[in-house]
């Protein structure tokens, strides 16, 4: 099994910044977009690699995933 990349990003103050002057409701939006980003191309990775399963499959597969194995 291949090590996990285990580094952590940290963001640059100018960027930080600038998200500190967005609103709330601004930076949940952000956060909304990006998961839907995230989701999308979840989505499309299992399509691709499981070309054999079902719509419900592959959602029920991404929704394993993004609530960290969970359902």
């Amino acid at each position: 099994m291949p090590a996990r990349d285990t580094r952590i990003d940290v963001i640059d103050e100018e960027r930080a910044a600038v998200l500190r002057r967005k609103t709330g409701a601004e930076r949940l939006a952000i956060a909304s977009r990006m998961y839907s980003s995230a989701r999308a191309m979840l989505l499309n990775h299992l399509r691709a690699r499981h070309p054999d399963w079902d719509e419900h499959q592959i959602q029920r597969e991404a929704a394993r995933r993004l609530s960290h194995g969970a359902i």
